[in-house]
């Protein structure tokens, strides 16, 4: 039965409660959600668990489980100092709807969170509800709670609701959930506590909203190629891992909601306890690279449902766009102005002149976020199952010294010359001790070019997590962006660009504004 009494425009959404403790767990996903003004409806018969849901949203709200929750069915009202406050009505012994006035009803609602057993009997209250719980007993055992939500209450409700739901599916409902950190993207991240003691990870992330076109009609995201959903995580994990690489293993996944629930490979990270790289660690990253890149590629993959998907191309289009976020950002905060006309004209023909140059070079799966962050160490394996990949969600199949130029050049941490070349050489010797025919000439050229358009593209995106997201932190790496761009153009084949960069005075600005600079 669905929850009665309620405007048309409203919005409903149903979940199986298989025990109290699935109970439990739908609270603490509900509670964070409610807010000042929320009127919570309860409905059911008699025994269906309203007083149970109502204590675990009011523990939950209190963030206190052990918090002593009486049932106010003789006093009608219980009130909980909380932040926001919370007033509990059961109003199965109301006399009279007119008592509610008495009970201060329309005063508990102004100031915090009213959660009301027996709606029906007071009319006033379903009229207020923004949101309209109902619980019913289930044939097989649990229950199954009905959710009717006006608009606002809704929009803020249903993504929390559709993960919920995922999880009970997966068979994880009442697992124990935390934050876990995420990264610059708008993917969120959660460890989860199994009840059989196997530690997962969800990802959260939701699908990506295109903005507004910004080149031949089609928005940056369309251009860039950037992945709109999880099906290019998904589908490439059981691609790597089919080719030896380890990745997480995928436990669930809803690609429409953006949800993957997968293995946790731990902790253990490629830098030491000051943040520096372990050689080792790094070098094991790269052999797995050389493994990677040994074997022909087919960028026809399927999902583990058998849904088809395609790795796109890395294309000139892509490329360019990436590196034009220099003049987009990077040069206005610099510089106080927007690129002009004729510059964005100079550039874009340097780096098509040099986008050339790539039409021959050796093409691969690249993951394109191959960092630290990105792996993880796992102590006692050996070969390449010592090192996992955990970021490919915007995978594509482009020139295979890609992901070799981000690892030498990882952003966040400084790669010294030396431990750049001993990489950069150990990738070699694997490629061409399987593959004498490995170009090495081609792939150098194409290694500096790859490296130099990631740079420049830093540049600019970690400028525009400023001011775009209010995200100062990243601007702490520009300076090591800018050294491993200078280091990158003394390339030969990249003389025209050196030129031009130099001719901008592109990296002669100081380091030093960029440590603190928030505007």
């Amino acid at each position: 039965m669905e929850p009665a009494g309620v405007p048309d425009e409203t919005r409903h959404f149903a979940l199986a409660l298989a025990d109290e403790a699935a109970t439990v767990a739908c609270a603490a996903v509900l509670a964070p959600l409610l807010g000042t003004g929320d009127v919570v409806a309860l409905s059911g018969p008699l025994g269906a668990g309203k007083t149970t849901l109502a204590r675990a949203l009011i523990r939950a709200v209190a963030g206190d489980p052990a918090l002593e929750v009486p049932s106010p069915t003789y006093t009608l009202v219980q009130i909980y100092p909380t932040r926001p406050r919370v007033t509990h009505f059961d109003l199965y012994r109301l006399g009279d709807p007119d008592e509610l006035v008495e009970l201060g009803f329309d005063e508990a609602a102004e100031a915090g969170i009213v959660l009301a057993e027996w709606p029906e009997r007071a009319p006033e209250v379903l009229r207020a509800a923004n949101l309209h719980l109902s619980l019913a007993d289930l044939p097989g055992g649990g229950r199954r709670l009905a959710i009717a939500a006006l608009p606002e209450a809704a929009a803020r409700i249903e993504r929390p609701l559709a993960l919920l739901a995922f999880l009970a599916a997966a068979g994880h409902a009442d697992a124990r959930r935390a934050p876990f950190p995420g990264d610059a993207s708008a993917r969120r991240y959660e460890t989860l506590a199994t009840g059989g003691g196997r530690p997962l990870i969800l990802m959260d992330s939701p699908p990506l909203v295109l903005g507004p076109p910004v080149r031949d009609g089609r928005a940056y995201a369309e251009i860039a190629r950037s992945a709109l959903n999880t099906v290019p995580f998904v589908a490439v994990a059981e691609a790597l891992r089919a080719r030896g690489l380890a990745t997480p293993r995928i436990e669930a996944f809803d690609t429409g909601h953006g949800f993957v629930l997968m293995e946790d490979l731990g902790r253990e990270g490629v830098l030491d306890g000051e943040g520096r790289p372990i050689p080792e660690r790094y070098e094991a990253a790269m052999l797995a690279l050389a493994h990677l890149h040994a074997a022909s590629f087919d960028p026809a993959l399927a999902l583990p449902d058998g849904r088809p998907y395609t790795v796109p191309p890395f294309d000139h289009a892509a490329m360019a766009i990436e590196a034009g976020l220099l003049l987009d950002w990077y040069v206005p905060h610099v510089f106080g102005r927007p690129a002009t006309p004729e510059e964005r004209a100079a550039f874009d023909r340097v780096w098509e002149r040099l986008f050339a140059v790539l039409d021959t070079a050796e093409r691969h799966l690249v993951q394109r976020d191959v960092q630290a962050p990105n792996l993880v160490w796992r102590a006692g394996r050996s070969g390449l199952d010592r090192i996992a990949f955990l970021d490919f969600q915007d995978a594509m199949v482009g020139p295979s010294a890609y992901d070799v130029a981000a690892l030498a050049h990882d952003p966040r941490v400084t790669i010294e010359p030396d431990l750049e070349a001993r990489l950069r050489l150990a990738y070699v010797a694997a490629r061409r001790s399987v593959d004498p025919g490995f170009r090495e000439a081609a792939f150098e050229t194409a290694y500096a070019i790859m490296a130099a358009q990631r740079q420049t593209k830093i540049l600019g995106i970690f400028v525009r997590l400023l001011v775009r997201d209010g995200k100062p932190q990243y601007l702490r790496h520009i300076p090591r962006i800018k050294a491993y761009l200078r280091r990158t153009l003394s390339h030969p084949a990249l003389g025209e660009l050196a030129r031009l960069y130099a001719a901008w005075h592109l990296l002669d600005e100081p380091d030093a504004p960029f440590e603190t600079r928030q505007t």
